[in-house]
C-alpha cells in the first residue's frame, strides 16, 4: 500500500484543530467502484495513470488523529460544490441525520 491515502474530510477545521481528528471518508482510484452504489466518482485522478477515476467511498466513514500521521491537504483542496453535495447525499442514504 502507498504510503498517500486520500481522504475527503467532512468535519469543520474548528474540530479538527481543537481535536486533532478528522472525520471524513476515503478516497480511492480502484475501479470496482464504479458499480459502487455508495461510490462518488470524482472524475479523473489528479497525478495518476490517465484515464483513472477518483471514487469518494460514503459507506467507509473513518476519524483519525491527523497531527498524529502528519497529514497533509490533498491538492485538490475541496471538492465543487455539486460534488460535495452528492457525496453527503450518499452518506446520508446510510447514516440518516435529518
Amino acid at each position: 500500500m502507498r504510503d498517500i491515502h486520500p481522504f475527503l474530510v467532512l468535519s469543520p477545521r474548528i474540530f479538527n484543530e481543537k481535536t486533532s481528528l478528522v472525520i471524513g471518508l476515503p478516497m480511492t482510484t480502484a475501479e470496482y467502484n464504479a458499480d459502487n452504489p455508495f461510490a462518488v466518482a470524482l472524475g479523473a485522478a489528479a497525478g495518476r495513470k490517465s484515464g483513472q477515476t477518483s471514487y469518494v467511498l460514503c459507506h467507509q466513514p473513518k476519524s483519525f488523529d491527523w497531527r498524529q500521521r502528519k497529514a497533509k491537504a490533498h491538492p485538490l483542496k475541496r471538492l465543487p460544490d455539486a460534488l460535495f453535495v452528492q457525496v453527503c447525499e450518499r452518506l446520508n442514504q446510510i447514516i440518516q441525520i435529518g
